[in-house]
């Protein structure tokens, strides 16, 4: 386990170090982009061009915020945070959310004023051309940008990558407005603004509502959770895996438990071999930590537990809100049988377990039953 925890803290630093690296880059060109087109909006009276630089500057703030979040969630865990500060970063992509937000609703109420109270705009050549550099720029920033946060998982890198790229298009529409009005003398440059403010705002809410998934806890992705059980199932004496269940502690740091299915005939010794090996592969081949191994028996030397076994999995899974059966394990001389049923969210877990020790009961009445009702979090 020190071996895990040293490669882990090697892996935050550099992608602390990328992160740092890129944002800083992000700044520096936003505030350069800044410059220029509020001094270009404000000579030619653009609400549109000086809409579109307070937006690089949400930008330029978002990535000071992309910064902070990932130094802080670099610290290492100590006896108060002993699974580390990862989720702060999640904070800071909430602060980096609202800080677009915000700019989405001042430049939506600046845009209303000047359709009620309209001003002509004055477009000179030098303020198409520095437009036009602004869109090249963000361009080459956004892919650069985009490209970094999917390098490193980090969920801000790539929001602000997407949300540069997307600024291109935006710039796009204003010089595309101050075409029209140098052609044909129509101004579009308030209505122009009211657009880009509701792309922003757009661009905002969806990046809260995906940080608070993340916050809250999202379903594992369906590959992942594949990838997982192909590994562990590798394993020879492995006969299944189940119940797979991660824990998310921040960007590129995940926990992880897992029911495994083993032969009744193994030792603690034998078990304690597998589990450990299974560890290390998943970390080494996915970076998942596992923390906790469960074991269930499976009968291996007993006909008739296992006829036993395929006739209740039978009358299990004749319902369609009962999506596995696993665990199963029948000790004849005891007389008790006990398995596990992933249950869908559509049912009413109360209801399906009294149908399920119902007819189960009637099938081995001299049997003790127990049934252990799993959610569908991965499988």
């Amino acid at each position: 386990m020190d071996h895990l925890n040293q490669d882990i803290a090697v892996l935050a630093a550099n992608r602390e170090k990328a992160i740092v690296k890129t944002s800083v880059i992000g700044i520096v060109t936003n505030l350069f982009l800044v410059g220029f087109k509020a001094f270009v909006g404000l000579a030619s009276n653009s609400i549109a061009v000086i809409l579109d630089a307070v937006n690089n500057l949400s930008d330029a703030l978002s990535s000071v915020v992309t910064i902070i979040g990932a130094k802080l969630g670099a610290k290492q865990p100590d006896k108060k945070h002993p699974l580390g500060y990862g989720r702060i970063e999640y904070l800071s992509s909430m602060i980096v959310a609202a800080l677009v937000l915000y700019a989405g609703i001042t430049s939506l109420v600046e845009s209303v004023k000047k359709i009620l109270h309209p001003e002509a705009a004055d477009y000179s050549t030098v303020s198409i051309v520095i437009i036009s550099v602004a869109i090249a720029v963000k361009l080459i920033l956004g892919t650069y940008v985009k490209k970094q946060g999917k390098k490193v998982n980090s969920g801000a890198l790539a929001a602000s990558g997407s949300d540069a790229l997307f600024d291109a298009i935006l710039s796009a529409s204003v010089l595309a407005s101050a075409a029209v009005y140098l052609i044909w003398g129509v101004s579009l440059e308030a209505y122009v603004g009211v657009i880009i403010a509701g792309f922003i705002i757009k661009a905002g809410i969806e990046m809260m509502i995906e940080t608070l998934n993340d916050i809250i806890g999202k379903r594992e992705d369906a590959e992942t959770t594949k990838e997982l059980k192909e590994i562990i199932c590798a394993e020879e004496a492995v006969l299944g895996a189940y119940d797979v269940t991660l824990f998310n502690y921040g960007p590129n740091k995940n926990y992880g438990s897992v029911h495994i299915e083993l032969p009744d005939t193994m030792s603690v010794d034998d078990v304690d071999k597998v589990t450990r090996k299974i560890q290390a592969d998943v970390y080494q081949k996915t970076g998942i930590i596992l923390t906790g191994i469960g074991v269930y028996s499976y009968n291996t030397s007993d006909d008739e537990a296992a006829r036993m076994r395929n006739t209740i999995q039978k009358t299990v899974m004749a319902h369609e809100w009962a999506l596995q059966m696993h665990g199963f394990y029948a000790d004849r001389e005891k007389k008790t049988i006990r398995f596990d049923v992933v249950v869908s969210f559509d049912v009413d877990r109360k209801d399906a377990m009294e149908i399920l020790y119902s007819e189960v009961n009637a099938r081995y009445p001299d049997y003790e039953i127990l049934i252990i009702p799993d959610v569908d979090v991965a499988d």
